[in-house]
């Protein structure tokens, strides 16, 4: 569940210094927008609360929230929109924001605040606050208060019931995609995580992405930011609506990278012709030192280009990241992941970003023409890739066994002492077979246990990217990696057992190579590994 926080760090705090720019054209905002001209509805009748209410209960079902105080705060936040309306057609124009007083800004946040309750939320959604906020939204030229009142929609649909009622609101949705044109950064990120929010939601998922679809402009003003913005906190969760998106809808994916970004040129002014390749490259190489979580998710993004066809020829073209993208993930994966000194449980750890890196760069090496050099200090890091998982291994075997037996010496000592204070013996087979029961079934779950998915995909992209490694490699650059240590008898070996049985040709490729320079690795791997491929994953 994703809740809508009303701070956004690295967001600046003067909202002069925010602008607002309409996805409308001033043109069209003279003739009268259906949607960006609409007035706030009025909440239902105070009345009706009070009569709902039984004149005596206040507080909202389920909570210790007033009725009466939300009531109000809904209708003064109407009063705020028509003040700014009636400061706006009394000559202020654009060019200065309205500002909120901190009374005001206190009560919307605390309005913010509560819709993170269910029932609160269910509150608002049937006494129409949804039209209330789209109404201030439409209207609003002070970004705070529009902030406000798209994190209060965030917080709104993090329930399935009230997710569904929002999603079907068409006149909201259509002001929620023309936001992501807007010029201010926390109002960005409150409509992009609202976004995220729906798209995560499988009920109305389908009705999100058919809008995003028909949004010619959503694809341009993305790319925009994830190239231009320098809020961390923003790109990061644009990475994570584009991620839904792309792994919800392969065909948007294609077209989004197949197709220049477009939409109304008038919307889109100075943010059209940024293509989506380079914009994941720009944003993941502001992320690698800022927010190793939002890193992962962009190459998450890269990896899902490197699934399709179209994607494949997106990043290999001529014009496209490929070279770059290739330089920048071979420098993450050598420099910032899994160093010499580090722990084998440093792999679980950083998985993710392994196998996210290194399935992006062997579908490089594969399509790039002409292939990239090999480079050796990445062979270095999948070599240590298949040890660490070896250790992995041994460490849990050795657990399992030395569980297996504080269980046998536990049930000896108990079965002692049952002895010694039972007279019926009958009682202490019987109990003693009961343990063997529960002793076995312990084992079988623990054989049960659902293997770690993440660190198979890993284990499996690392040894097939080794191979083809391998398969090119020189005598020259083999007896440079034995020499800076990279290549011992324990590597050697791991990565021999891994390549077995699929890549047996590859071990023998190895195996010749050695033979001459290096007889001891060449003796050890005849020695050590076994004639088929043991199992490589927790």
């Amino acid at each position: 569940m994703i809740i809508m926080d009303r701070s956004v760090d690295g967001a600046s705090e003067n909202q002069e210094d925010h602008g607002r720019s309409s996805s409308c054209s001033e043109e069209e905002e003279e003739e009268g927008s259906p949607l960006m001209d609409r007035n706030p509805s009025p909440p239902p009748n105070a009345s009706d609360i009070e009569d709902e209410a039984g004149g005596e209960d206040d507080a909202i079902v389920g909570t210790a929230y007033s009725k009466h105080w939300l009531f109000g705060t809904l209708t003064r936040l109407i009063q705020i929109a028509t003040r700014e309306e009636e400061e706006k057609e009394g000559g202020g124009g654009d060019s200065t924001h309205m500002q909120l007083t901190d009374e005001e800004e206190e009560s919307l946040c605390r309005v913010w605040d509560m819709a993170m309750d269910r029932d609160v939320a269910g509150f608002l959604q049937e006494f129409k606050a949804a039209d209330i906020l789209l109404g201030v939204i439409a209207k609003s030229r002070c970004p705070r208060l529009t902030e406000i009142c798209v994190g209060i929609l965030g917080n709104i649909a993090c329930f399935p019931d009230t997710c569904l009622s929002l999603s079907h609101n068409q006149d909201l949705a259509e002001v929620l995609l023309l936001l992501l044109g807007d010029t201010d950064p926390r109002t960005l990120l409150e409509t992009s995580r609202l976004l995220v929010t729906c798209l995560s939601q499988k009920d109305v998922s389908s009705l999100w992405l058919q809008r995003i679809q028909q949004h010619k402009s959503v694809c341009s003003n993305l790319t925009f930011i994830m190239s231009s913005s320098t809020n961390v906190e923003l790109v990061v969760k644009v990475g994570e609506l584009l991620d839904k998106l792309f792994d919800l809808d392969e065909e948007l994916m294609k077209t989004w990278i197949t197709e220049p970004p477009g939409g109304d040129e008038e919307e889109n002014e100075g943010r059209g012709g940024v293509d989506v390749t380079l914009s994941l490259l720009e944003a993941a190489k502001q992320l690698r030192s800022e927010s190793p979580e939002g890193l992962e998710v962009y190459l998450h993004v890269l990896q899902l280009l490197t699934t399709t066809d179209e994607g494949i020829h997106a990043l290999a073209a001529p014009d496209g990241p490929g070279r770059p993208l290739w330089d920048f993930l071979c420098s993450v994966v050598v420099e910032d992941l899994l160093q010499p000194g580090d722990p084998a449980l440093i792999l679980q750890e950083q998985k993710l970003l392994l196998l996210h890196s290194l399935d992006v760069l062997s579908a490089l090496y594969s399509c790039l023409d002409p292939r990239p050099d090999t480079y050796l200090p990445l062979v270095g890091v999948m070599l240590r890739v298949l040890r660490y998982n070896s250790e992995l291994l041994q460490n849990k075997a050795e657990e399992v066994q030395r569980l297996q037996e504080d269980r046998r010496e536990a049930d000896t000592h108990k079965d002692q002492q049952e002895v010694e204070t039972q007279k019926d013996q009958r009682e202490v087979e019987k109990q003693t077979d009961q343990r063997e029961v529960e002793t076995q079934k312990d084992q079988q779950e623990v054989d049960e246990t659902p293997k770690d998915q993440h660190l198979r995909s890993l284990i499996e992209s690392t040894t097939g990217f080794l191979a083809d490694l391998l398969s090119d490699i020189s005598e020259e650059e083999l007896s440079e990696l034995v020499t800076d240590g990279s290549l011992t008898e324990k590597t050697c070996c791991c990565a021999a057992a891994a390549l077995l049985p699929h890549f047996s040709h590859v071990v023998k490729h190895l195996a010749s190579m050695l033979t001459q320079t290096h007889p001891l690795l060449v003796h050890a791997l005849r020695r050590k590994t076994l004639p088929e491929s043991q199992s490589q994953t927790t």
